[in-house]
Parts: C-alpha cells; sequence; structure tokens
C-alpha cells in the first residue's frame, strides 16, 4: 500500500515538473530569441560595414586617377555591385568633397570672432575659402576636384535589416551605415590655386 502510495504521488510530481518546464520554457524563450535575432542582426550589419569600407577604399583610389573624373558614375555604380552581395535591396548615396590639404578636412572657414562667443555670427567678417559668398561650416568643394586635391568620399547605405527584431520592440526595420576615405588626387597636373576672399557683411 505504501508502495502504491510512493509511485502515484512521484508520478503526480513529474506531472507537476512538466508543466514547470514548459513555463519555464514559455518565460525563457521569447528573450533567448531576441537574443539571438539581436546576434544576427548585429553581426549582418558589422560585415556590411566592412564590405562597404573596403568597397569605399577602392572607389575612392579608382577616383583619385586622372581617367577616374570621366567615370565617377561606373565607380559609384561599382561600390553598390559590391555591397549587394551581402544587401541585395540596399540603396547608396554618395557624396565627394574636396580640400587644399588634408588638415582642411571637415574644418570650417575661417573667421573673425568679433564678440568671443566661439562661433561664427553672420555679421562678421570670413575668409571665402570655397569661393561660394557664405560661410560654411566645411570649407571643402563639393565634387572631386583635380591633380592632386584631397577628397573626402563617402557612401551612404540604406538597407532593411535581416531579422524582424526591431519591428518587434517598435523600432524600424530600416538600418543605415556609412563609410567614409580620404585620399589625395593623383599629381596627374599641377594643383589648382584657390582663390581666398575675406568678405565682411
Amino acid at each position: 500500500m505504501r508502495a502504491v502510495h510512493i509511485i502515484r504521488c512521484a508520478g503526480q510530481i513529474r506531472q507537476r515538473c512538466e508543466g514547470v518546464t514548459a513555463v519555464e520554457f514559455a518565460l525563457v524563450a521569447p528573450i533567448f530569441l531576441m537574443m539571438l535575432l539581436g546576434t544576427f542582426d548585429f553581426g549582418h550589419a558589422v560585415y556590411s560595414r566592412a564590405i562597404l569600407q573596403g568597397a569605399v577604399q577602392n572607389a575612392g583610389r579608382d577616383s583619385g586617377l586622372e581617367s577616374g573624373a570621366g567615370s565617377l558614375g561606373d565607380i559609384d555604380a561599382l561600390v553598390l555591385r559590391q555591397v549587394q552581395h551581402v544587401v541585395p535591396k540596399g540603396a547608396i548615396l554618395t557624396s565627394r568633397r574636396n580640400y587644399q590639404n588634408f588638415d582642411d578636412v571637415g574644418k570650417p572657414e575661417d573667421f573673425i570672432d568679433a564678440n568671443g562667443n566661439g562661433q561664427y555670427d553672420a555679421d562678421e567678417c570670413f575668409t571665402d575659402i570655397n569661393d561660394n559668398d557664405q560661410w560654411d561650416a566645411d570649407r571643402g568643394v563639393a565634387g572631386l576636384g583635380g591633380a592632386d586635391d584631397v577628397v573626402l568620399y563617402t557612401a551612404t547605405l540604406s538597407y532593411n535589416r535581416i531579422t524582424p527584431l526591431w519591428n518587434m520592440l517598435g523600432g524600424s526595420d530600416k538600418a543605415t551605415i556609412s563609410a567614409s576615405t580620404t585620399l589625395r588626387n593623383q599629381p596627374f597636373g599641377d594643383q589648382a590655386l584657390r582663390e581666398e576672399t575675406q568678405i565682411c557683411p
């Protein structure tokens, strides 16, 4: 009698344990799934960025050749084709800005800070380096430039994420990554002089 009671109790405990396991799985599975999807998404983004950076480096070198100015569209299209092996439906926007030398990249045009507030104000004198008659926070000129100019080439890739994780969390499934390179054009001629004009509004 006692043995039967023990067997019956063991069966009830097993049924209760099976129920607990199901509850534990229901609690753990969504978290594990989100971690798994997040890992896939992060890994894909890192790999895509590496492919984009390599393609941009190659494109920057090709653009800097004397023959590069006539084939910029083909060079940009090649960047897209290389990235589309990883991101088939990705879209790329490219831009080029040229500078006199590496020290100028990304720097604002010089100005006289008359009121000492550390920023340019509309009534202050400035040096118009890019010849557009206005002060710019970036002194570069759009485009490839000429011989021996320094070019900042940037490509921005937009694509749909490979997992639905961000949608599940209420975010967007669109992702954007950028890569850039700064290279000097080949010295296939003399570097053009840039006129610097002092402008006082």
